[in-house]
């Protein structure tokens, strides 16, 4: 046999060796996935329980369950004595992500509520009406307070303002502040007199 039928026959057997080896693995990885499962799932009952306490709706917990054993059949690599550890720590997160969904939708409906109310006809003609008497309130304030106020009543914001008379934003949102604190305190003594 010379040197090229040699080769020939080695990489022969080289196939047919990764063929075996591939062979003899799928089985083993087979089998290590059903006893993985059946370990798994062993923990199903346990579980249960955990999360039972924590969510109130039945059909909740076992998703929960569900979704916690599945994660851990699909982490390849999970050490067999930390897979109830494992699966008790994901069905504990599952059970806060599940709580944070709710506050989610609660507060996503509650101000969707907020938005969709009509306004009432009486309450547009109030609040135009209180503007009218705030804004004749604003002669009332000093120099820099009077001026920024009326400007941001004119759609002017407080870093133009700044820009257009010369000083920093700070001083201009100060200004502002204030003139809106002295405002709130008019419109307080103004309620205080209507009440008397």
């Amino acid at each position: 046999m010379d040197h090229r039928e040699l080769l020939d026959h080695l990489d022969e057997y080289e196939i047919i060796d990764r063929a075996v080896d591939r062979a003899s693995h799928e089985p083993q990885e087979e089998v290590r996935r059903e006893f993985s499962w059946d370990v798994i799932a062993s923990h199903r009952e346990r579980l249960m329980r955990l999360v039972r306490r924590r969510l109130p709706n039945a059909q909740d917990a076992e998703d929960c369950v569900q979704e916690a054993m599945l994660r851990a059949a699909a982490h390849g690599n999970l050490d067999q004595d930390r897979i109830g550890s494992f699966l008790t720590s994901v069905a504990l997160r599952l059970c806060v992500d599940h709580y944070r969904e709710l506050e989610r939708r609660r507060r996503l409906l509650r101000r969707a509520a907020d938005v969709g109310g009509p306004e009432l006809p009486d309450e547009g003609v109030c609040d135009q009406d209180f503007g009218r008497w705030l804004l004749g309130q604003v002669h009332l304030l000093r120099g820099r307070e009077r001026q920024v106020v009326l400007a941001r009543a004119h759609g002017i914001s407080t870093l133009e303002f700044a820009r257009m008379h010369q000083i920093s934003v700070k001083a201009a949102e100060g200004a502002f502040t204030r003139g809106r604190a002295r405002l709130r305190l008019l419109c307080a003594r103004a309620l205080d007199g209507a009440a008397a």
